[in-house]
Order: C-alpha cells, then structure tokens, then sequence
C-alpha cells in the first residue's frame, strides 16, 4: 500500500494594508499532517486495508496575510491489531506495533513554507520572497500481523481451554468430551486482552507427536500462560510436567513466561480429593487455583486476573517513529 503524509503548506507574499502601516505581513504555511498508527485490541482492524490501497494525510493550508500561519494538515490515524508489524518497502525498515495505544509515525508531514515576514531586513523591507512547504514523507508499506496473543491457553488436550474461552469471550470454540476437538488456534477478546486457546499438546509434541510443532510456535507469541490441568486426571502432576517438558524442548525461553496453573472441572470432584490435587500441584506452581466454569467465584477470580493483566497492558505508550 501507498502511504503518504501531508505536504507543507506554502508561504504567503502580502502586505500591511492598514492605512499609515507599512511592511510585509505574509505568514508561513501549515505543517503537513503525519500518518501514524496506533496499536489496537481488535483483531480484525487489518481488513480496512483489504480494498483501499493509498492512504494520504491532509496537508498543511498556505500562509495568509496579517501573519495568520496556516492551519497545519489533520493527521490520518490508522488503527492496526497489536503485533502488527509494518514492513516499509521504500527504506527496508520494519517497525512492530506490540501494545494496545502504542503509536508509531509512519510517515512525517511537509514542514510548512515561510512567508514574506520572515525575509524582512534592514537592507530589504519590502521582501516578496516566500517558501514553499516542504513535501511529506512518501513510503510503501507492507502490514503483517505476527499476532501476540496476551494470554495463551494451554494444557492437554480436553483440559477445558476451549470452555473456558467461550465462558470469557465471545469465541466459539468447539467443545466435546474428547480429545484434539481444537485443531487450530482460537482466539478469543476480553476487553483489550487477546486470549489464545492454543490445540491439546501431548508428551512428543515438540519432536512432531500428536498436532506437533505447528502450535508450540504460538505459544511463542503469548505473553502469558494459564496452564490447564483437569481435575478427573489420576496423575495432574505428571500432566503438569508433561506438557512443562514440551515447551522446555521446543523452545526454553518459553518456561520463563509468567504462569498460572488451574486445575480445572474442579466441581466433578469431592473436596478432600480437590484439596489433595490443588496441594499437590501448588508445590509445582505456588499461583494455582481450582477453577471451574460452574462456579461463580472461581470464574470472578479468573476475571479479576484478566483485569489485572488489561490494566498493564493498556499502560499509555510513548510515540514512536518508524
């Protein structure tokens, strides 16, 4: 696509025209408008560039008489998902949009032209020389979307991910009682946070196993994870390492994310044996909760972390340029 900011406007030649005044009054031109983009939550914004292929900021108006400077150019905001990533053709430069109200100048708007009033000297009292505006910056642009998801869902596979994404978003993640009902990746919006329900992994994912590879790579792109584990294992500590082993293999930088473990369809269970399951996995995890989408209050609680972790994320950012 054809991205260009607004192009300065020119300076203006005039003069005093109040009666025994005497001397140039050309004011300079507005500055031309900039093309920026800023990061936003819904995962759809990319379709705006689907048809429309230019994008042009308004420029900056000339330079009038009786010093009125003309109005600078309005800039065109163009709102892109978070990990976007902005591929500038012309200068082979790429810039990432990785926060939600993270802004980034794509192109810088034409410096306005000075007027008359400016070139006035002792020896030139009368100047008829103005400026004209500068142009604005002018690139080809690629937008890529490398999605980061803020938090991703993992776990093995029917470990109730994709319940629980539905129960918070409006996704509609197929749901059954068996396992691999997820074969891609859904995603999910709370609010400003993105939320990834990434497919069931199982012990040899990371060597190719089961739905292999594909979704490790996802998970590379989550800033969070809420480990899933079911409460109707017999083993949900070994479920718990199991899957740790996996990320471990494919990429150890991936244990390093923070986490939160659930033990999930906590409500099947009688309490003596949910205490000895949620003992048992806080000694792995010491940020475990039993969950389940039947219960209000473990739902209120998942809610409140949500909100926690949307808070920081929507941290204002400071401006960037390409």
């Amino acid at each position: 696509m054809r991205i260009a900011a607004g192009d300065g406007g020119k300076g203006a030649v005039a003069f005093n025209k109040n009666m025994m005044t005497l001397g140039p009054t050309g004011a300079a031109g507005g500055r031309g408008g900039n093309v920026i983009a800023v990061g936003v939550s819904d995962i759809s914004a990319l379709n705006q560039f689907r048809f429309k292929k230019e994008f042009i900021a308004e420029n900056g108006q000339e330079g009038r008489s009786q010093f009125r400077d003309g109005h600078d150019g309005a800039d065109l905001v163009l709102k892109v998902p978070v990990g976007t990533v902005a591929h500038n053709l012309t200068t082979g430069e790429d810039v990432s949009i990785e926060h939600v109200g993270e802004q980034v100048v794509l192109a810088k708007g034409g410096i306005g032209g000075r007027g008359n009033f400016y070139f006035r000297s002792a020896h030139n009292t009368s100047p008829r020389r103005s400026q004209p505006g500068l142009p604005g910056e002018k690139f080809s642009f690629r937008f890529e979307l490398k999605l980061i998801a803020d938090v991703g869902f993992v776990g093995l596979p029917n470990a109730g991910k994709s319940s629980m994404l539905n129960e918070l978003t409006n996704a509609q993640s197929k749901v059954a009682n068996y396992p691999f009902t997820t074969l891609e990746p859904n995603l999910g919006v709370y609010y400003d946070l993105v939320l990834a329900d990434i497919p069931g992994l199982i012990e040899g994912s990371s060597t190719g196993k089961g739905l292999g590879t594909k979704f490790l790579r996802h998970i590379e792109r989550t800033r969070i994870l809420f480990h899933f584990v079911s409460a109707e294992s017999p083993d949900p500590a070994g479920d718990y390492e199991t899957v740790r082993r996996e990320l471990g293999a494919h990429n150890p930088s991936l244990l390093k994310k923070p986490e939160y473990l659930f033990l999930s369809k906590s409500d099947v269970l009688e309490l003596k044996e949910l205490r000895a399951k949620l003992a048992l996995l806080k000694k792995l995890n010491p940020h475990t909760a039993a969950i389940s989408i039947a219960d209000d209050e473990s739902m209120e609680r998942i809610r409140t972390l949500l909100n926690r972790i949307e808070k920081e994320k929507t941290k204002p950012r400071p401006v960037k340029k390409s």
